[in-house]
């Protein structure tokens, strides 16, 4: 069916294709405690590159970054893929890791699951609200293990700080407010052209619409246009609105969205906002100490931020506050705002525990710490807030159904256009 079609009782009717789940478990290698788990990765740009010393096999679309990468990688022989379907075809590699444009991330990831592989796939899981519920049943069907780049979900600093939340230290919380507040540069204006001779553009497209090269919507820039990422609320604001939901206690999904915002500074060529404030609503049984609330700001064109940190999370509950970031900044105020003696292990550094998690899980047949569940629970405040911003107006969404309320337009972004002539990653259930 047409994805703008694809509802939650398809979404659970889809996901009982028990017998191709059991096919894929018996063509995967049984993996011993020490074992390396052999795994490619998808994507050598900035992210991909800080995965070089974990994994054995390159791809990507851009001959002189495959090279660059396979050149870094530990392994002399690794082999260099420009097309990551060789990847899930070679029967010697149990996992992926996704680090590709945001376009790209559910439709490999889905195809990776289909193909019997494990998958850490970098953070948004997926470009929009849709891809995320197909990622979700993809994995479930395969039963293959998978792992989102919200790292924040291994280090044992936060964990700890969550915890806290969960003992009372604060009271009941009611409010997280997160933010990504940084000066992002202007990407200017520019005309399209013909790609550089190094690069497959068509195969760097896959399955988004088609759309002619342009200098400055590709390599990073890709992050700002609709077509290809999801903004920087989708981004870096990933992490903060991942603990932000995870300290708030909530696991399901909004009923309410709103956000205002748009292109208040940079005039250029990028589509998502420089500037929003995004609010979602969480009822629990709707009674008094039961709601929820998580407020997300972001604004690119300064570095005038709270606690002199450029990401974080504040938690408001009933008995205090508490502030937290993966900068490594944490406190904690009594109800009479009075500092907290409260000491945390060092936050920062710990992006490797999240891949040992991802492998740990794999070897021992359990659900990782930031799962595809925790992960489309995640994303969905992401697209909700990026539809909003982009609608100018605010939105009901039923969680039981996993749709937008009396509202066609809006349920249509839930999804996204795919290439009119078609493509073979156009993400696909059974």
């Amino acid at each position: 069916m047409p994805l703008t079609q694809y509802s939650r009782r398809s979404f659970i009717q889809r996901s009982a294709a028990g017998a191709v789940a059991l096919s894929l478990a018996s063509q995967r290698r049984v993996l011993g405690a020490n074992e390396r788990v052999v795994t490619a990765l998808i994507g050598c740009g900035g992210r991909g590159n800080s995965f070089l010393d974990k994994v054995d096999f390159v791809c990507d679309p851009d001959q002189d970054r495959v090279g660059k990468s396979g050149d870094k990688v530990n392994i002399p022989s690794a082999k260099r893929y420009d097309d990551f379907r060789k990847a899930l075809d070679n029967k010697d590699i149990d996992a992926v890791v996704v680090a590709t444009p945001d376009h790209w991330h559910a439709p490999a990831a889905i195809l990776a699951c289909q193909a019997g592989k494990h998958v850490y796939v970098e953070k948004p899981s997926s470009h929009n609200f849709r891809e995320s519920q197909m990622l979700v049943q993809a994995a479930r069907t395969a039963k293959v293990v998978v792992q989102h780049g919200t790292q924040q979900r291994s280090s044992p600093a936060m964990q700890q700080a969550i915890q806290m939340l969960r003992d009372g230290t604060i009271g009941d919380v009611l409010i997280a407010k997160a933010w990504n507040i940084q000066h992002r540069g202007n990407i200017g204006h520019a005309e399209p052209s013909d790609p550089p001779p190094n690069l497959n553009y068509d195969l760097w497209v896959g399955p988004a619409e088609y759309v002619p090269y342009q200098s400055n919507r590709c390599h990073y820039n890709w992050h700002w246009w609709y077509n290809f990422g999801t903004g920087d609320i989708g981004n870096d604001g990933a992490h903060e609105a991942d603990f932000a939901r995870w300290g708030l206690g909530v696991d399901t999904l909004p009923s309410k969205a709103t956000s205002v915002g748009g292109k208040y500074f940079h005039d250029d060529d990028q589509q998502f906002p420089d500037t929003a404030t995004c609010i979602m609503e969480y009822p629990g049984n709707g009674k008094p100490g039961q709601i929820r609330q998580l407020i997300f700001e972001l604004r690119l064109w300064t570095t005038n931020y709270p606690y002199n940190c450029d990401s974080g999370v504040e938690f408001f509950g009933t008995k205090g506050q508490m502030m937290i970031s993966k900068r490594g900044k944490f406190q904690v105020l009594d109800e009479r705002n009075k500092v907290v003696d409260v000491k945390l292990p060092d936050i920062k550094g710990k992006d490797s525990l999240h891949f040992v998690d991802f492998t740990d899980a794999i070897r021992n047949n359990r659900k990782p710490n930031a799962d595809v569940m925790e992960a489309h629970r995640t994303v969905a405040v992401l697209h909700l807030a990026n539809l909003c911003t982009r609608i100018g107006r605010s939105v009901e969404f039923d969680p039981q159904t996993e749709s937008i309320v009396g509202d066609a337009e809006a349920n249509q972004l839930l999804g996204r256009v795919y290439r009119q002539e078609g493509h073979w990653a156009v993400p696909k259930v059974t």
